[in-house]
């Protein structure tokens, strides 16, 4: 979309999402790139999925800079906190369900 690019891929909830599948890896770029179309997306996050050689996309990573990360991470902490304050038994619930599938 040019300048005002929102990303390659819609759906990954509160993403604006790079799609990157190059012989050369220059994740600095992609993530210049996906917080870019996370402005214009209007989303509060960008990362890149990167597909590995030879894999399947499964298989690939999703990379976003530590500066995002960590407003994520926060965002997570926060959103839990809100929920356990709301309905613990609905978080615990969703803990647990969480926890087995890992």
């Amino acid at each position: 979309m040019g300048a005002r690019d929102i990303g390659d891929l819609d759906g990954y909830y509160l993403h604006a999402v790079e799609a990157k599948a190059e012989k050369t890896i220059t994740l600095a770029d992609y993530i210049a790139q996906a917080n870019r179309e996370a402005i214009h997306a209007g989303q509060p996050f960008g990362c890149a999925v990167v597909k590995r050689r030879m894999k399947g996309t499964a298989d690939g990573y999703v990379v976003r800079d530590v500066r995002t990360d960590v407003r994520l991470i926060t965002r997570l902490k926060i959103m839990e906190e809100a929920l356990q304050d709301a309905d613990y038994d609905r978080w615990y619930d969703i803990d647990e369900e969480l926890r087995e599938a890992a």
